[in-house]
C-alpha cells in the first residue's frame, strides 16, 4: 500500500510527545498526510481526551487510520476502543502489527514511548500500514465485533 497520500490522524498525551514527532517527521517525508490532534508540550494531559479525538476522526471517515502514542500505549487503546467502530490495537513488533491489520483489521494503532523506541516504532508503523485486512474467516470475527458495539452501545452507526 505505501503511506504516500494516506490520512492519518495522531496524537499523543505528555508521555508520548517525542515519539508522536519522530513518527510524523519519518512519514511525512514518506508524503503521509497526518492530522495532528496534539499535544504540542510535556504539560501533563489525560490521554483519554485525545484517544476520543482521534478515534472519532477515524470512526468518522474524515481520516483512514488513526496513531496514539502515550507512556505505555495501554490507555490509549483502552479509550479508543471505547468509540463504536474502533479496532485499536497496541502493538509492540511488526508481527502484531501485521496481524492486527490482517486480521482484527485495526484502524487504529496504539504505541508506548516508554516500552518502544524511535526506530522500532516506524517499522511497526510502516508494516501496519502497509498490510491489509485478509478478510475470509477474518470477516465473521469482525461481524461479531461489530454486534458487541451494537449490543451495548446502542449505536446506529457501526
Amino acid at each position: 500500500m505505501g503511506v504516500e497520500g494516506v490520512s492519518i490522524a495522531i496524537g499523543c498525551d505528555h508521555a508520548g510527545l517525542n515519539l508522536k514527532k519522530s513518527i510524523i517527521e519519518h512519514f511525512q517525508d514518506k508524503g503521509a498526510i497526518f492530522t495532528d490532534f496534539g499535544v504540542e508540550t510535556a504539560q501533563s494531559v489525560d490521554y483519554p481526551d485525545i484517544a476520543l479525538v482521534v478515534a472519532e476522526s477515524v470512526a468518522g471517515g474524515e481520516s483512514s487510520y488513526g496513531i496514539l502514542v502515550c507512556g505505555t500505549g495501554i490507555g490509549m487503546v483502552m479509550a479508543a476502543n471505547k468509540v463504536p467502530g474502533i479496532r485499536a490495537a497496541l502493538c509492540h513488533d511488526t508481527f502484531t502489527a501485521r496481524a492486527a491489520r490482517e486480521h482484527n483489521d485495526a484502524n487504529v494503532l496504539t504505541l508506548g514511548e516508554r516500552v518502544t523506541g524511535p526506530g522500532l516504532a516506524c517499522e511497526i508503523v510502516e508494516t501496519w500500514l502497509d498490510a491489509s485486512f485478509q478478510g475470509g474467516r477474518h470477516e465473521k470475527r469482525i461481524a461479531k465485533i461489530k454486534a458487541i458495539e451494537e449490543k451495548y452501545c446502542h449505536c446506529s452507526k457501526l
